[in-house]
C-alpha cells in the first residue's frame, strides 16, 4: 500500500444483478490498495457488495503482519469474498428473481398483481439467504468493532409500517438485514427483523448518504451508481415503463440528498456556514449508466455467470479508470459532474 493513502466512504446503489458492475468496480478499488473505507452504505444488491466486502475485512488472518501487509491481506480476502459470492449467485442463476417466485417475476406486467409473493413462493425460498449465510461468517462481522481499518455499515431497509428508512449497522447485521434491505414487495415476501416488516431500501435511499455524513470523519463519498438518473430515448414498453419508474422512486432519496450537500457546501463557500460545525462533502461518482442502460430492464434478472463476468469487466474498466482520473481529488475537491 502507497504511503499515499486516501480515507473513502462508499455509496452503493441497488439494481439486481446490475450489482455484479459495482463489484468490478469495487474489485479495482481494492486491487489498488491505496483506500481506507471508512463507511459503505448500501441498499439491495448495493447491500450485499457492501457487508461482503466488510466480511473480508472482518475475517482476514492478519497475525505477525505489519499495517501495510494486513491491509492487503484484508484488500485480497474481500475481493475474494466478493468473487465467490457472485459465482455462487451465477451458478445457481439466481438474482433476486429466482426460486418458484421467478415465474412470477417474469409474467407480463399487466398479471403479476394476480399473485402475492406468500402465494407465489408460499415456503419464502430465497438462495440468496443461503449463499450470504455461506459466504458471510455474521457473528464474526457482529463482533468486529470499527476501527480505522473496518468500515461501518450502513444498511438501509424501508420499515412497511412506518413508511421509513431504517439504517442496520454493523452490530446488527445479519443475513435477514441484507434480504430485507433487497425485498422488492411485489416480488419477495416481506422480511421481518426484530418484529418489524420491512421491505427493499431503495423506497428510502438508494442508497443513503446521509449515515455517512453523520456518522464518519470522512470528507469523500463515492456514489456507485446503476440506476441511471436521465435517459435518452422515452420507455415503450410495459417492462420498460415500470423500470423507468422504479428508477425515478428508487433515486428521489438520493436527489434530494445530493441537493441538500449542495446547499451545505454552497453557504460553506460563502462562509455562511461555520467551518467547525461543517464540513464539506466532496462527492465522486462512478456511473455505470453507459454500460447498463442498453441492456435493457429484464436484465436486471439475468443472472447466468457468463453475463455477471461481464459486468464484472465493465465495472472493474470503469473503477481503475476513476482511480486513474481522480485519485488525487480525493479529500480535495467534487468530482462528481453534478449534485444537481
Amino acid at each position: 500500500m502507497s504511503k499515499h493513502k486516501r480515507y473513502l466512504d462508499l455509496a452503493l446503489q441497488g439494481g439486481g444483478s446490475h450489482g455484479a458492475f459495482t463489484w468490478g468496480v469495487l474489485d479495482a478499488l481494492l486491487e489498488d490498495g491505496r483506500l481506507s473505507f471508512q463507511g459503505i452504505s448500501g441498499t439491495s444488491a448495493g447491500a450485499m457488495n457492501a457487508v461482503v466486502l466488510a466480511a473480508g475485512f472482518a475475517e482476514a488472518k492478519i497475525e505477525g503482519m505489519n499495517e501495510t501487509e494486513a491491509h492487503l491481506a484484508r484488500c485480497q480476502l474481500a475481493r475474494e469474498k466478493l468473487h465467490d459470492f457472485w459465482f455462487a449467485v451465477g451458478r445457481v442463476g439466481t438474482l433476486m428473481a429466482a426460486s418458484p417466485v421467478s415465474f412470477a417475476a417474469k409474467m407480463m406486467p399487466w398479471m403479476k398483481p394476480m399473485l402475492s409473493p406468500v402465494q407465489a413462493n408460499p415456503f419464502d425460498i430465497n438462495p440468496l439467504r443461503d449463499i450470504l449465510n455461506r459466504v458471510v461468517d455474521f457473528d464474526c462481522l457482529t463482533a468486529q468493532k470499527c476501527e480505522d481499518w473496518m468500515p461501518q455499515l450502513f444498511i438501509c431497509a424501508t420499515n412497511v409500517r412506518t413508511g421509513k428508512g431504517k439504517i442496520f449497522t454493523n452490530q446488527q447485521m445479519s443475513s435477514q438485514v441484507v434480504m430485507a434491505s433487497a425485498c422488492l414487495p411485489m416480488l419477495y415476501q416481506t422480511v421481518e427483523v426484530d418484529g418489524e416488516p420491512y421491505w427493499d431500501g431503495g423506497y428510502a435511499g438508494n442508497p443513503a448518504l446521509y449515515p455517512l455524513i453523520y456518522s464518519t470523519p470522512c470528507h469523500d463519498i463515492l456514489l456507485v451508481q446503476i440506476n441511471p438518473m436521465e435517459i435518452d430515448a422515452l420507455p415503450k414498453s410495459m417492462s420498460d415503463i415500470q423500470d423507468r419508474a422504479n428508477q425515478i422512486t428508487f433515486n428521489a432519496g438520493l436527489l434530494s440528498e445530493l441537493r441538500a450537500i449542495r446547499f451545505v457546501t454552497t453557504l460553506l463557500d460563502e462562509n455562511k456556514l461555520d467551518i467547525k460545525k461543517y464540513r464539506k462533502i466532496y462527492m465522486h461518482q462512478v456511473d455505470g449508466g453507459a454500460d447498463l442502460l442498453p441492456l435493457g430492464a429484464e436484465s436486471k434478472v439475468k443472472s447466468d455467470w457468463n453475463f455477471l463476468s461481464q459486468l464484472f469487466e465493465k465495472g472493474r474498466v470503469a473503477g481503475a479508470a476513476w482511480l486513474e482520473t481522480h485519485f488525487d481529488d480525493i479529500g480535495k475537491k467534487t468530482t462528481m459532474a453534478s449534485l444537481l
